[in-house]
Parts: C-alpha cells; structure tokens; sequence
C-alpha cells in the first residue's frame, strides 16, 4: 500500500481519538511516522497534519472555546519559539526519535515527570513550554490539558480550547521549519492524504465524543504509544551501536 494512504488512514483514525478524547491521536500519530518518514520530515509533517486536525476540531465545537485564555498562552509561545527554536538548530535530526520516544514514555509512566509537567498551571508557561518542546518532540497537547481539566468542568470546552492551543503551537512550529529551510511542497501529496485523513477524523471524533468510554480507549492508547517508542528508540540505538 502506497505511503499516502497508509499515512491518510492513520491521520484519520488518530484524528477520531483526539476528537473524542481530547488528546492522544497526536503522540500516537508521531510514534507512527518514524517507521515511515526520515527523521529530519517527522516534526514539520507533523505539524501540518495536527495543525488540521486541531484546528477542524476547534471549528467543530467553537462555540465551546475559551477565548479568554488566548492572550496568555500565545505571549508563552513566542518566548517558546525563540528559546527553543536556537535549541532547536543545534540538535541533529537522527536524534529526533529518541527525544519523541523517551518524552511519550516518560509522560505515560513516570509520576515524577508527569507531576513535574502538570504542575505549571500559569498558561504564559504552559505557552512556552507546549509550543517550544513542540519543535522539538511535536506532541505536546496533553501538557495544556492536565491544566485545563483542572479549571473547566465541560469535556466539550476542554478539548476545544486545547485545540484552539495546539493549532497555535502547530503554526508556531511550521512556520519556524519554513524559516530554517524545510520544504513542504516536496511532500505535498503526502500531506494532502493526511490532511484530509485528520478534518475527516476530526468529524467522525466529534460526533462519537458522547457515545465513548474513554477507560479502555486510554488503556489501548497507553500501549501502543509505549510499544512505538519503544521501537523507535531502539531502532536509533542499534543504527548506531
């Protein structure tokens, strides 16, 4: 089966968790493409397929966004993609796949570190921190999720005004790949499956919100997500050792 529609399949059924959890579809979508995409495409690709997937899912329910937490998060993200955005210059596209799979396994299993990423609950950080490692390891919605939980009592408003702060941190992110060289017309029928894979997935996620029991979704999630980072990890190390 040709990549665009083993990739577009996995955009759509990716997009359908996100809609219907809220997080999720993103972190296992990037643990898919290492098996499929050269390192140095993983992120930016990425980035272009969420920014759909995010921003269809925002516009689906966008009467349930939260404007008023706006302003603080996109002041965060611009300091985020200054800081990490020099960081970001100086780490060697091979290594992306370790970062992407030790920060999925570390954010599944480690309390320490999971308590460490949801303790920042002032959104100037949770900008810079969500839209700078963005650039870095590329999914990082559930770092403004474990936040907006806690001050949202709605499912519906949750997820789309994570959303609405993944779509920011997904343009911050194409934009500083643009800028640095990466070129997306090169892989432009490949985003064309994947793009349409995620608006698709994001309808069919947000019609099937309310019917969901999210308790053995989050299980089989959980597992796949750790299995790939196993295997991209891996798969890094004997490359080169």
């Amino acid at each position: 089966m040709p990549i665009e529609y083993i990739l577009g399949i996995a955009s759509f059924l990716t997009s359908i968790i996100a809609g219907v959890l809220g997080f999720g579809g993103g972190m296992l979508l990037i643990a898919l493409l290492p098996l499929y995409l050269h390192p140095s495409t993983i992120i930016p690709i990425h980035g272009i397929t969420q920014l759909a997937s995010n921003s269809s899912r925002m516009l689906f329910s966008i009467t349930d966004v939260q404007w008023s937490l706006l302003p603080k998060f996109l002041v965060g993200s611009l300091l985020g993609i200054v800081l990490f955005g020099l960081l970001l210059a100086n780490i060697p596209s091979t290594y992306i796949p370790v970062a992407i799979g030790l920060y999925i396994l570390l954010n599944l299993w480690s309390s320490r570190f999971s308590s460490f990423i949801k303790r920042y609950e002032n959104y100037y950080i949770i900008g810079l921190l969500q839209t700078g490692l963005g650039l870095i390891v590329g999914a990082t919605g559930p770092i403004a999720t474990s936040v907006l939980t806690k001050e949202l009592t709605c499912k519906n408003q949750i997820i789309a005004t994570s959303s609405m702060f993944m779509s920011i941190s997904h343009v911050a992110k194409i934009l500083v790949f643009g800028f640095i060289g990466f070129s997306f017309f090169e892989h432009l029928s490949l985003l064309i499956y994947m793009v349409l894979g995620s608006i698709i997935g994001s309808f069919v996620g947000t019609k099937l919100r309310s019917l969901a029991s999210n308790d053995h979704l989050l299980f089989i999630i959980k597992l796949l997500l750790s299995l790939l980072a196993i295997k991209m990890i891996a798969a890094v190390i004997t490359e080169y050792y």
